[in-house]
């Protein structure tokens, strides 16, 4: 393998090792920051806890005999407070309402009148469990507003209007809040048949009565403790986060992937905002916009290392506060919508409001391969082919053939490069002494441009390919359709495949042995083989052989031992495919002799000077001008 070709691998290497690197330092970086912060926070929190500590102490020696107050003296002193009505609707039964249609099943209480639990049908966890994306009393959903006092609905008992009716295509509840007499707050709920998508409106009705008129939003809360769903949950926290749109765009921002915990303060009206897990997503919308907001997200510690720390199993807890536009009017309705959906692809593009962008495909050039090249030729052949394995297959042998003039001029340049040699020795021969390098160089540029020969002519073909050697590190991971598809010993193509499982952790490595990740592996370290045994330069450096054939099948296999296993499937298919594309090309499509004599006949060709070449004569001339002057 030529000098030109080894610089192409060296290349690849330090993009792949630095794009590691950066992430993780940013991600190291974001940490200790946060580390940082609440460790100022703990510190104030305690020096707070203890003044009130002393306040309270001193309190209770001068205190006089405590007031024994009754249920009714208490309900009393509410009624006062905020009316009746509202002080009634503090004591009440928790009772529960659903509704349900082929794709999701939803669970609400009456307490705050919002959902208490998501679940998403037709798929099961990594262990066989119900998809959930949340449930339980630890979320909440409200508004916060301020009539006679600063108030949060999330604390009042709703009262049910109207129940679905069964035979209903449109699956409708209604919860009210009575605030007043004359006003209440209400939530209509309706899921249309066959639809991931629960229409939500509220309705404030007599609200200008109790709300002054000088404001015009209310905040709404939204905060959900999100469950792990995939066997990897530090992979799964890797491409969890909390996502939004602005309006006007096309184009969605997230927070920290990658990280641990991430905010936002968000100036401007937002159209949605998503808590996205890897291959599942809850989204709220706002036809009319939000008018500004907040968000956030914290992961919990890994439960599969610290279960003691998690012992619900929950993957990260998502917080936004959104306001709403309020018009000060007799009766206002706010529509909006929530939805529950697998992070496939062309299931959330047929929503129509860029929550396609949720998955994540890579950036720029990246992402317009993988949207507009390898998604399509995936869903043609998933079309008439149902087994993944095969899938991935052919859709290599397709990328191999896309590329294949890339791959035939890198082999051309590599054994040009190779007829060359003797040539090359001979002028490495004829300037020994190190104070002939510029002499010897510039000859050797003038071998090269007699005969044609590029010296970026095999490293910028393998440099052309890096996009979609980077596409595919982004599809294979986000491909919602490899979840839980199986192919030989893989239960699962969208996470690792482990053959064994280790009694003890390696670092970078993990606890367990996936042997796609070791094939790759193998099948990396056989093209470099087979490749530097076929050129005549390898010897020259070894410290580039050693990187090409040892360190980065190691690194590979270290790295991607947690990775999808479709990927490292992907990546032998394709080190073995190229493989037998070399031995095809040099067998039968490169000439070596006929290459020689071409090049011969250009060489005898009278040759135009470059600037470049002329620039060189030129700086070797005043170099021998100035020695011959010190003589």
């Amino acid at each position: 393998m030529n000098k030109n070709n080894i610089t192409g691998f060296v290349l690849i290497g330090i993009i792949i090792i630095g794009f590691t690197w950066y992430n993780g330092k940013q991600a190291e970086e974001q940490r200790k920051q946060q580390h940082q912060r609440d460790s100022i926070a703990h510190v104030e929190r305690m020096a707070l806890l203890r003044e009130q500590y002393l306040r309270d102490s001193i309190a209770a020696l001068s205190a006089p005999a405590p007031i024994v107050v009754t249920p009714e003296q208490q309900q009393e002193v509410l009624a006062q407070q905020m009316g009746s009505e509202l002080a009634a609707a503090m004591d009440k039964e928790e009772e529960f309402y659903s509704l349900e249609n082929e794709l999701i099943n939803l669970s609400f209480t009456n307490k705050g009148g919002r959902i208490y639990a998501a679940q998403i049908k037709n798929f099961h966890t990594h262990d066989s469990l119900p998809i959930l994306l949340f449930d339980g009393a630890g979320n909440d959903f409200s508004l916060h507003l301020f009539t006679k006092q600063q108030i949060s609905t999330g604390n009042f008992f709703f009262e049910a209007v109207t129940l679905p009716d069964p035979a209903d295509s449109l699956a409708c509840l209604t919860l009210r809040l009575t605030v007043s007499e004359a006003a209440y707050i209400e939530y209509v709920y309706t899921l249309p048949r066959n639809s991931y998508k629960l229409n939500f409106d509220i309705n404030l009705v007599g609200m200008n009565n109790e709300i002054p008129r000088n404001v015009s939003g209310i905040d709404l809360h939204w905060l959900a403790n999100l469950r792990t769903q995939e066997k990897n949950f530090s992979n799964e926290s890797n491409y969890s986060t909390v996502a939004y749109k602005y309006p006007g765009t096309d184009e969605i921002e997230t927070l920290a992937m990658r990280s641990d915990a991430g905010n936002a303060k968000l100036t401007t009206r937002i159209e949605w905002v998503a808590f996205k897990l890897q291959f599942f997503s809850a989204i709220l919308a706002a036809r009319d916009n939000f008018v500004q907001g907040e968000v956030a997200f914290q992961n919990y510690p890994d439960f599969q290392k610290r279960p003691d720390l998690n012992p619900n199993k929950l993957l990260m807890q998502c917080e936004s506060t959104l306001q709403l536009a309020y018009n000060n009017s007799e009766m206002q309705t706010i529509p909006l919508a929530f939805y529950f959906m697998p992070n496939q692809y062309r299931t959330l593009k047929a929503e129509e409001r860029s929550f396609e962008k949720l998955v994540y495909l890579g950036w720029w050039i990246m992402g317009y391969i993988n949207r507009l090249v390898i998604i399509p030729v995936f869903n043609l052949l998933n079309k008439f082919i149902s087994n993944y394995g095969i899938i991935i297959l052919l859709l290599t042998i397709f990328i191999k053939l896309v590329l294949l003039p890339l791959t035939h001029k890198s082999h051309v340049s590599m054994a040009k490069m190779k007829v060359l040699k003797p040539e090359v020795d001979k002028i490495n021969e004829k300037y020994p002494k190190k104070e002939d390098a510029m002499k010897k160089q510039q000859e050797v540029m003038a071998l090269y441009k007699r005969t044609g020969v590029s010296m970026l002519g095999g490293c910028i073909p393998m440099l052309l390919q890096m996009p979609i050697l980077i596409a595919m590190f982004n599809f294979f991971p986000a491909s919602f359709e490899l979840r839980q598809k199986g192919f030989l010993w893989a239960d699962d193509l969208s996470t690792y495949d482990s053959v064994l499982s280790l009694p003890f952790d390696i670092p970078m490595y993990g606890n367990h042995v996936s042997l796609f990740v070791l094939l790759m592996a193998i099948s990396m370290f056989f093209y470099s083989r087979v490749t530097l045994a076929q050129t005549a330069t390898s010897n020259q450096m070894p410290g580039m052989k050693f990187m090409q054939l040892y360190f980065m099948p190691i690194f590979m296999l270290l790295i991607f031992n947690s990775y999808s296993s479709g990927l490292s499937y992907y990546f032998m298919l394709s080190n073995f495919i190229t493989i037998g594309q070399t031995w095809v090309i040099r067998k039968w499509f490169v000439d070596e002799d006929e290459l020689l004599r071409k090049m011969k006949e250009r060489a005898a060709q009278p040759q135009k000077k470059s600037k470049f070449q002329q620039r060189l004569e030129d700086m070797q001339r005043q170099q021998q001008q100035q020695r011959q002057k010190r003589r």
